[in-house]
């Protein structure tokens, strides 16, 4: 095993150290991520170049078109056209998996991908999210490493139980979102029977300027249901497509799911003093301190013509706001703003928001040229720079956007601020006390008992075992004794010693 002494120091691909692999540069604890922090651009932009041509994450998966209705006035929270009483706006929604190849069963145990663009009167709005509320990580710059251990090993090219809890148990900030998918969320019956969420902390701004905290929950109106593990594997072995083929055909026959879209408002200066850091990605906010409210409904009527073109083609990048709709001081939508955008630069084109699938409804107006596959072009006569005095288009006035937030410190490699009732394993064990029923419980017990028992590290068994008893601690003494553990194999000064 590996000793502190003789572990190798990160580099950069020039061969100089990394300084930290866990913490992006950015202005104070809770600020902005600098561009200039080279290695968190190096690794993301490394990252999205790895696979050609499927997605990178979220490979295999189906989607549909339809609509979303504002039904609800939420004019005092967003400016944004969509969000107003009564408009309709078309939609495209991708369900997905995250960590299979694009030819993978689609019930391995997995978060499933929620994103919808929304074309809107203002340009495409896309919310891309999971049909979990939080996610494994909250610093994007450990995002490849996080992926790299979902996957397959490089020289087996087998996927490694060692691995998945090597990163996951070294990582405790994992503890509430892997709790989510080692529970029935893991394994929806279908795309139509899960929830959705935006998981991330956005930003809405109204009409007068003021601005609001938002978090998204997308609601199935067809209920929520999960299989068993055993029904999954049947599936992937009889079905491999089932979710696809489940969505595809219960839209052919008229049978249309919609979902309701409830949003939580967080009034801008609680976040400074919530008992939660409402930016960070592994945590919830309390309905009890924030309410649902509703939006609208979602609904999804009309089957792509060509998968290829409409939906393997298709691009959702978190960078793709409207007026009335910002980001947030999350770290891990700041790293997805460029991430995600770059990932499609490189898989499907520079020029990927031309493409019908991706372009917008209104008319799109910049100085942009040339690159490949290039089809739409300005007329000669327009001016191929800003600014000009020909007439070309300009800039709105800030004012007319709005959207940011006030920070004030050194660039740092640091994590988020801690506030007052943070920690890496409360959420994942008020979820597994209070949320689980006894049958979701006992079938969580289940699950984490097969998953880690493929655990061949000892070491690396002991951190699981340890990392659920952090969860709640009869969930551990009932793990061990599933696994046949004893007591542990080394104490916590020889473990934090080795790791």
């Amino acid at each position: 095993m590996t000793t502190a002494s003789t572990t190798p120091h990160s580099t950069t691909q020039s061969g100089a150290p990394v300084i930290s692999d866990a913490h992006a540069q950015s202005t104070g604890a809770d600020g902005a991520i600098a561009l200039t922090d080279h290695y968190l651009v190096e690794k993301l932009a490394q990252f999205n170049r790895e696979r050609v041509p499927e997605r990178v994450v979220h490979a295999k998966g189906g989607g549909a078109f339809g609509t979303f209705k504002t039904t609800e006035d939420v004019s005092a929270y967003t400016k944004a056209a969509l969000f107003q009483p009564g408009v309709e706006t078309e939609t495209l929604t991708r369900f997905s998996s995250v960590a299979g190849e694009a030819g993978s069963p689609d019930t391995w145990r997995d978060p499933r991908g929620f994103s919808t663009k929304f074309y809107t009167t203002e340009g495409n709005y896309d919310l891309v999210g999971n049909n979990t509320p939080v996610f494994f990580i909250r610093d994007g710059i450990k995002f490849p490493d996080f992926i790299h251990s979902q996957k397959r090993l490089p020289g087996s090219n087998l996927r490694d139980a060692d691995m998945q809890w090597d990163f996951w148990t070294l990582s405790p900030e994992s503890a509430h979102q892997v709790t989510w998918l080692m529970g029935d969320r893991g394994l929806p019956a279908s795309w139509r029977q899960m929830q959705g969420y935006g998981s991330h902390t956005y930003q809405w701004i109204n009409a007068a300027g003021e601005q609001f905290w938002v978090k998204y929950h997308f609601h199935s109106n067809q209920g929520v249901s999960a299989m068993s593990g055993d029904e999954a594997e049947q599936l992937a072995g009889s079905d491999a497509d089932y979710y696809i083929r489940d969505l595809h055909d219960n839209i052919e026959t008229g049978n249309f799911p919609s979902w309701d879209l409830h949003v939580q408002i967080m009034p801008y200066a609680d976040a400074k003093d919530y008992r939660f850091n409402p930016f960070d990605l592994t945590k919830i906010w309390s309905k009890k301190d924030y309410p649902l409210i509703k939006v609208g409904t979602m609904t999804l009527d009309r089957n792509p013509e060509n998968y290829f073109a409409q939906i393997e083609q298709a691009a959702f990048a978190p960078s793709n706001f409207v007026p009335g709709i910002a980001g947030s001081p999350d770290k891990m939508l700041q790293a997805r703003i460029f991430s995600y955008a770059d990932a499609h630069r490189y898989r499907v084109g520079t020029n990927h928001a031309q493409l019908p699938v991706n372009a917008p409804k209104n008319q799109v107006h910049n100085y942009s040229q040339n690159g490949a596959a290039r089809y739409t072009f300005n007329d000669a006569s327009t001016p191929v720079y800003a600014p000009n005095s020909k007439g070309g288009p300009a800039a709105v006035e800030p004012a007319t956007v709005g959207g940011g937030w006030e920070n004030d410190g050194a660039l740092t490699l640091s994590a988020h601020s801690l506030h007052s009732a943070d920690d890496d394993f409360g959420q994942a064990g008020t979820l597994y006390r209070e949320v689980f029923n006894d049958g979701e419980r006992a079938r969580l017990l289940e699950t984490i008992t097969g998953a880690v028992a493929g655990v061949q590290d000892g070491g690396i068994k002991e951190r699981a075992i340890q990392y659920w008893t952090n969860v709640d601690s009869d969930l551990g003494a009932k793990l061990r004794a599933n696994l046949g553990a004893g007591e542990s194999i080394e104490s916590d000064a020889e473990a934090a010693a080795k790791y």
